[in-house]
C-alpha cells in the first residue's frame, strides 16, 4: 500500500499486565497488513522507557518510541514515551507536556478521542490487559465515528479492569484474546469497502436492499429507521458486515434473516449513543452565566422549570443541564424556593436504565471539574454516583421521538447530536414539534454540526456561532405541528368547491418580473375568483374600494363602463385558458370619459403563479369630434332613423342595466351568504384546531404521565430489591436490630426482637421505656439517650434471664445525606462464646497450677518479650522471686549485652515462625550454664492477644532437664 494513500490506524491501550498482551498481539500481526500501530500505555513518568525495545523482540515491524510530529505510516509501530500525552492531526503525532506528573492521568482516553477526530471511519481502538477504565470514553468517540473497537477477552487478561469496562459499555465489535485480534482486524478490513471511501448515492439494487434491512429492523424492534440518513446506515451496515466478513450487503441481509440477535445488535449500533459531561464547555458556560439567569429573573419565586432533554443517552447532558441549573441559581437568587423538572428520553432502554443508575466510572474526571465532583457526586469504590438532589430533578423514560407524542409547555429543550443522522425534511418537521413544545422565549439547545436552517422565523441565535437558540413568536401552521412527526399531514379540507391557489412568498418578486417583461402598463394579479393578490402601477382610473365591507374583488371593485364586459371576458379567459383582449372600452371619471383596452391574461408559468391571472389596464386616444358630425349631416330621414334607432338602444341599455343589476344583487346576495359560510367554516376549522390542540395536550400529558410512571415503576422496583436484599441479610446475621426516631421511639425492628422485648406489630411509635425486656440492662433508653447527644457508639455485653449473653451496640441512624434520624440498637448473641470463655477460664487456671506444680525450669515471654511466668524452680535456680521478674524485658534481664541483639532477634523470628526452634544459653545465681529451649505457644495467662514463647530449662552438662532442688 502507498504511504500517501488512506490507511487505517490502529491504536491500543493497555496498562498493568499490558507487555505480555502487547507482544502477543504483535506478534501475530499479518505481514504487509498496512495497518498503523500506535501504542498508548500507562508509564512510570520517571523512568526511560525501554518498551519499545522489548517490543522489537515480538515483531519484524519497526517500532519507534513517538517523537514529536512523527507520522504515522503502514506496517509500523510507535509508542508513547513516558510522562507524555499524545494527539494526532492529519496522521502525524504531537506529543503534550502533561497537566499532572502523577494522579488521575487518563493518556489513552486522550489519544483515541483525537484518532477518531482524525482519521473517522479508518480509526481502530484496541483495549488489551489494565487495570481501570482508561480508554473507555475514547472507544465512544472512535464508535461514534464509525471506528471498529476491538477488546482483549477479560479471560485471558491479567488484568481484566479495562476490557471490562469496554464490554460493559456496550462499545466492542470483537472480543477474543490478545493473540486473535490481529487476524480478526485484518479480515473486518479485507470485508469492509466502506473504509476506503464513503458513498455518495447509493446505486438503485443497493437502495433496495437497504430497505429490506430497515424492514426487518422494523419487524424486531418496532423502530422505522427509513427517515434515518442513507449514507448514516449504510456505513454502520458495512461495519457489521465488515465484522461477520461478508461482501455483499445482499448477504448480510439473509444473515439478518437467519439470526435476530444481529438484528437487535445492529439496532445498538444504530443509536449511536454517544454523550457527555458538559460537551462544548463554552456553551454551557453561556447557558450557566447567561441563558438560565435570564429565565429565572423572569419567573415569580417558587416556580417551575420544565425541561425536555432528547436522545438523552446514559444521562450526561441531562444531569450537566441539572448541575448548571443548580449554579445558575446559586448565582441569582440562592435563597429562592425554584426547582427544574426535566424528562430526559431516550429510544434505547439499556440506556436509559444506566441513566436511573446515575453511576459513572472514575475517568469523569476528566470532564468534570474536582469542585463540581465533591458537590454533586458521592465517590464509590470503581466510580462516582450523582447526588440524591441532581437525581431527583430527572425523570428517565424511553420514548420514539419520531413517533411519541412530545412533552410541552417547555422553557428548555436539549436534543444534540440527534439530528445530523435524520433526513432534512424529518429534521424540519421535528424543529417545527421543538417550536411547538417550547413556550414563548424558550431555550433550544443543539449539537455542534447541526442548526435550524431555514426555519430562522422560528428560532432566533442568541449568541454569535451558538448553538443556543431561543424561540420566536411566530403563526405556524397547524399541519406543520402535528405528530407523528415523520407522518405526511394531510391537506386542509376546502372552503370551496374552487380552491385558490396559494400566494407564494415570493409574488411581489415573480409578479413584476413578469410585469417588467411583457407589459408596463397598469395592472392587477388576481386569482381565478378575481380576489386581487398583487397591484401594479395606478389603478384608481379603472379600480375603486366598493362601499361597505371591505372587499378586494376585482368585479366589486371595477368603475362603471367596466364591471359588466370585465366579468364575460374574465370568465371566458379562465374557462378557455386563453388570452382575452377587449378592446373601445370607456370608463367614466369625475370630470372625463378615458377609452382604453384590456387584456385579460391565464398565467401558466412560472409554476409558482400557475392558476392567476393577470389583468392589464391600457390607454388609448378618444376618436375625433369631426367623426362624430360627419354622420350627423346626413339626410333628414337618416337623422330621424338614428335617433330612433339611439332611443331604442338607451331604452334597451337602460333594460340591460337594471338586469344587471339584478344579476348584481343576486350575486351581492349569494355573496354574503357565501361569506357567512365561510364564516362558520373559520369557527369551525377554528374549533377543530382548538380541539387538535387539546387532544395534542392530552397526549402529551398522558406521555409526561406514563414517564413518571415508569421512572417511580423502576424506583419501586429497584426499593423492593433493596428491600428484600436487607431483609435476607439481617436474617442471615440473626443479629436482633430495633430501629428508633429521635425521640427512641420503635420505628422498625427484626426478627426476634419480639422475644427478647415482646413486641408486636402494633408497638411500632411507642416509646423504648415503655417496653419490657428480657435483658439486665436497665440503663439502656439513658445510654441510646447519650449516644443521640454525643454522636458515640456504645457496645456493652449484657445477659438476659434466660442465661443468654448478648452484645448490646447502640448508633446513630445517619441518612444518605448525613443527617441524625435516630438509632439503631443491634443484638448480637454471644452466649456460646460466654461458655468458651468460662471454659478457657477454667482451663487457664488450671495451666497455672500445673506450672507451679511441675518440678522443670520453666520461663514464659508475651509477644513482646515480656516475662509472664517463672515458676519455683525458675525462682531457686537464679534466686528471684517470680513477683521480681514478671512484666520485666527477659532479655535485658538474663542475656549478656553483647549477645542481646542477636538473642532479641531470634525470639522475634521464632514468634514470626521463621525459626522453628531456638536455644539460649543463660547463667544462674550459682553460676552454672543452663539452655534455654524456646517453643512457640499462645499467651500463657491469656490477658494479651498474640502469641509467646516459653523455655524450658537444661543443663549444659546433658542432664535432660532440671529438676527442682530439695
Amino acid at each position: 500500500m502507498p504511504v500517501s494513500a488512506p490507511f487505517p490506524i490502529a491504536g491500543i491501550g493497555a496498562s498493568a499486565g499490558g507487555l505480555e498482551a502487547l507482544e502477543q498481539f504483535l506478534r501475530n500481526v499479518p505481514e504487509r497488513c498496512g495497518i498503523g500501530f500506535v501504542i498508548v500505555q500507562h508509564l512510570d513518568p520517571t523512568h526511560k522507557g525501554i518498551l519499545p525495545e522489548l517490543l522489537q523482540r515480538a515483531t519484524g515491524m519497526e517500532v519507534y518510541q513517538v517523537q514529536d510530529r512523527m507520522p504515522v505510516k503502514p506496517d509500523a509501530v510507535y509508542v508513547i514515551p513516558p510522562n507524555k500525552d499524545m494527539s494526532i492531526l492529519h496522521g502525524v503525532l504531537h506529543l503534550f507536556e502533561p497537566e499532572a506528573p502523577r494522579g488521575l492521568r487518563l493518556p489513552i482516553d486522550f489519544f483515541f478521542c483525537s484518532l477518531a477526530d482524525d482519521q473517522q471511519q479508518r480509526s481502530i481502538g484496541v483495549i488489551l490487559s489494565g487495570m481501570g477504565t482508561d480508554g473507555t470514553l475514547g472507544l465512544r468517540a472512535i464508535k461514534e465515528k464509525a471506528g471498529l473497537v476491538v477488546v482483549q477477552d477479560p479471560a485471558s487478561a491479567k488484568f481484566d479492569s479495562m476490557p471490562h469496562s469496554a464490554i460493559a459499555a456496550g462499545l466492542a465489535d470483537i472480543v477474543a484474546p490478545a493473540g486473535e485480534l490481529p487476524g480478526r482486524i485484518d479480515a473486518y478490513l479485507r470485508h469492509a469497502p466502506g473504509l476506503a471511501e464513503p458513498k455518495s448515492e447509493l446505486a438503485e439494487k443497493e437502495q433496495s436492499t437497504l430497505e429490506k434491512v430497515v424492514i426487518l429492523l422494523r419487524a424486531t424492534t418496532g423502530h422505522d429507521f427509513s427517515l434515518y440518513k442513507k449514507n448514516t446506515l449504510y456505513r454502520r451496515i458495512e461495519r457489521r458486515m465488515g465484522i461477520h466478513q461478508l461482501n455483499r450487503i445482499a448477504d448480510y441481509v439473509r444473515y439478518l434473516q437467519e439470526n435476530s440477535n444481529e438484528v437487535e445488535l445492529l439496532f445498538r449500533e444504530l443509536l449511536i449513543g454517544v454523550t457527555s459531561f458538559f460537551r462544548d464547555p463554552t456553551e454551557w458556560e453561556l447557558l450557566r452565566d447567561k441563558l438560565l439567569p435570564e429565565l429565572l429573573v423572569e419567573r415569580p419565586e417558587g416556580g417551575v422549570l420544565r425541561a425536555w432533554s432528547a436522545g438523552c443517552s446514559s444521562g450526561e447532558e441531562a444531569y450537566s443541564l441539572a448541575i448548571s441549573f443548580k449554579e445558575a441559581l446559586d448565582k441569582v437568587k440562592p435563597t429562592a424556593n425554584f426547582s427544574l423538572q426535566i424528562f430526559a428520553t431516550d429510544l434505547d432502554h439499556d440506556a436509559i436504565e444506566l441513566a436511573r443508575q446515575g453511576f459513572f466510572p472514575v475517568n469523569i474526571a476528566a470532564q468534570v471539574s474536582q469542585q463540581r465532583l465533591q458537590r454533586y457526586f458521592n465517590q464509590e469504590e470503581s466510580g462516582f454516583r450523582i447526588k440524591k438532589e441532581i437525581r431527583e430533578m430527572v425523570t428517565f423514560a424511553t420514548q420514539n421521538i419520531i413517533m411519541d407524542p412530545p412533552f410541552i409547555k417547555l422553557d428548555f429543550l436539549i436534543c444534540r447530536n440527534l439530528l445530523i443522522y435524520l433526513e432534512p425534511d424529518l429534521q424540519k418537521r421535528l424543529l417545527q414539534l421543538f417550536h411547538y413544545s417550547l413556550n414563548p422565549g424558550g431555550l433550544l439547545f443543539l449539537g455542534s454540526a447541526e442548526t435550524v436552517g431555514n426555519l430562522s422565523p422560528l428560532f432566533a441565535t442568541t449568541h454569535a456561532k451558538s448553538k443556543l437558540f431561543r424561540r420566536r413568536e411566530t403563526v405556524i401552521p397547524p399541519e406543520n405541528r402535528v405528530f407523528p412527526a415523520m407522518l405526511p399531514t394531510a391537506p386542509p379540507e376546502p372552503a370551496k368547491e374552487t380552491t385558490m391557489p396559494r400566494q407564494p412568498a415570493n409574488l411581489q418578486s415573480l409578479a413584476e418580473q413578469l410585469l417588467l417583461r411583457d407589459y408596463s402598463p397598469p395592472a392587477v394579479l388576481v386569482s381565478d375568483q378575481g380576489d386581487i393578490l398583487y397591484i401594479s402601477g395606478r389603478t384608481g382610473k379603472y379600480l375603486e374600494p366598493a362601499s361597505g365591507k371591505v372587499n378586494w374583488n376585482l368585479f366589486a371593485m371595477a368603475r362603471d363602463g367596466l364591471r359588466f364586459e370585465l366579468t364575460g371576458a374574465f370568465q371566458k379567459a379562465v374557462r378557455d385558458q386563453e388570452a382575452v383582449t377587449l378592446k373601445g372600452l370607456k370608463v367614466g371619471g369625475n370630470t372625463k370619459t378615458q377609452s382604453l383596452e384590456l387584456s385579460i391574461q391565464p398565467i401558466r408559468e412560472p409554476e409558482a403563479l400557475q392558476g392567476m391571472v393577470l389583468v392589464v389596464f391600457r390607454d388609448v386616444p378618444s376618436p375625433p369630434a369631426a367623426q362624430k358630425s360627419g354622420r350627423i349631416k346626413a339626410g333628414t330621414e337618416a337623422s330621424v332613423r338614428i335617433a330612433a334607432l339611439e332611443e331604442e338602444l338607451k331604452e334597451a341599455r337602460k333594460e340591460l342595466q337594471a338586469t344587471r343589476e339584478g344579476i348584481q344583487s343576486s350575486q351581492e346576495e349569494l355573496k354574503s351568504m357565501n361569506e357567512e359560510l365561510q364564516s362558520t367554516n373559520e369557527e369551525l376549522q377554528s374549533t377543530n384546531e382548538e380541539l387538535t390542540t387539546s387532544k395534542e395536550e392530552m397526549q402529551s400529558m398522558n406521555e409526561e404521565l406514563q414517564t413518571v410512571n415508569a421512572e417511580q415503576v423502576a424506583k419501586m422496583e429497584e426499593m423492593e430489591r433493596v428491600s428484600n436484599d436487607m431483609q435476607n441479610l439481617l436474617n442471615s446475621t440473626e443479629i436482633i436490630t430495633l430501629f428508633l426516631d429521635n425521640e427512641l421511639r420503635i420505628k422498625r425492628f427484626t426478627p426476634g426482637a419480639n422475644k427478647l422485648f415482646k413486641l408486636i406489630a402494633g408497638d411500632v411509635g411507642r416509646p423504648l421505656t415503655d417496653l419490657s425486656s428480657e435483658l439486665f440492662y436497665p440503663e439502656l433508653p439513658a445510654d441510646a439517650g447519650k449516644v443521640l447527644q454525643t454522636l458515640a457508639f456504645r457496645e456493652k455485653q449484657v445477659s438476659a434471664s434466660d442465661g443468654r449473653w448478648f452484645t448490646a451496640r447502640i448508633m446513630p441512624y445517619r441518612t444518605a445525606d448525613n443527617r441524625i434520624d435516630g438509632v439503631v440498637m443491634t443484638f448480637a448473641d454471644i452466649t456460646r462464646a460466654k461458655q468458651l470463655e468460662a471454659e478457657l477460664r477454667s482451663s487457664g487456671g488450671m495451666f497455672q497450677a500445673l506450672l507451679k506444680d511441675l518440678p522443670t525450669l520453666i520461663i514464659g515471654l508475651s509477644e513482646e518479650g515480656r516475662i509472664l511466668e517463672f515458676n519455683p524452680v525458675a525462682e531457686r535456680e537464679f534466686d528471684l522471686t517470680r513477683a521480681e521478674v514478671v512484666g520485666r524485658d527477659f532479655v535485658e534481664q538474663f542475656i549478656p549485652e553483647a549477645d542481646r541483639t542477636r538473642i532479641a532477634a531470634d525470639l522475634q523470628k521464632m514468634l514470626t515462625a521463621e525459626l522453628q526452634a531456638l536455644t539460649t544459653e543463660v547463667t544462674t545465681a550459682d553460676q552454672r550454664k543452663i539452655s534455654l529451649r524456646w517453643s512457640a505457644c499462645p499467651d500463657l495467662t491469656g490477658d494479651s492477644k498474640g502469641n509467646g514463647l516459653i523455655a524450658i530449662g537444661q543443663n549444659m552438662q546433658g542432664d535432660a532437664m532440671i529438676q527442682g532442688r530439695p
